[in-house]
């Protein structure tokens, strides 16, 4: 996918969508941690672990329509 240069530090795009992927997890952790909390999943970990990888998928595919 490439790299950026930020300053003269290359900084992976990869990275970038990880830390975008797991900003918005914190986000949508808001609602779901009510949803964990009643009951209604019942793995949690495994949850947020499929839902983080769900979300990094999704940034990779913006940041491939962008470019």
């Amino acid at each position: 996918m490439g790299e950026l240069n930020l300053y003269g530090v290359y900084i992976p795009v990869f990275l970038v969508q990880a830390i975008l992927a797991y900003i918005l997890l914190r986000i949508i952790a808001l609602w779901t941690d009510t949803l964990i909390e009643k009951g209604w999943i019942a793995l949690p970990g495994i949850f947020n672990l499929c839902l983080y990888a769900i979300l990094l998928g999704l940034m990779h595919w913006i940041f491939s329509l962008v470019q």
